[in-house]
């Protein structure tokens, strides 16, 4: 159980690390007026995104089997609900970056990098609010 633990907890800081600078990329690519950086950019993003997928799919999964180890203790507990929602708004913010990155790659985004500066904002605000569920369990 405490491995899992362990490595859910691990996988989650590392998706965090490209969640966190995904959408700076995107504000420097909404920035830029030159087709090469932009280029270069678009690049970065793809693997970027490629190489933190996986490690979002595997706090996913591992976040399931600690659930499946002890599924009376969290499915009475309130605040796994809102932990729940947290992850689930996590996981399209995730996609969503997805599908942005695609829409910068081929110049069809309209989005200023104001907007991409808003944007990079949600997750610290999602991990706020999944930690302080997690370790105060308020309810």
């Amino acid at each position: 159980m405490l491995w899992l633990k362990t490595f859910h907890i691990i996988f989650m800081v590392c998706w965090f690390a490209g969640i966190f600078y995904l959408p700076r990329l995107f504000v420097y690519h909404a920035m830029s007026g030159e087709a090469t950086v932009k280029a270069q950019l678009a690049i970065m993003e793809r693997k970027l995104y490629r190489f933190v997928t996986p490690l979002a799919l595997l706090a996913v999964l591992l976040g399931f089997a600690l659930v499946a180890f002890q599924p009376g203790y969290y499915f009475s507990a309130p605040w796994f609900y809102a932990k729940l929602a947290l992850v689930t708004a996590l996981v399209i913010y995730h996609f969503t970056c997805g599908a942005l990155l695609k829409k910068l790659a081929d110049g069809t985004d309209g989005h200023s990098h104001v907007f991409y500066r808003w944007f990079n904002e949600v997750p610290i605000l999602l991990l706020l609010g999944i930690v302080i569920l997690v370790v105060v369990k308020p309810w």
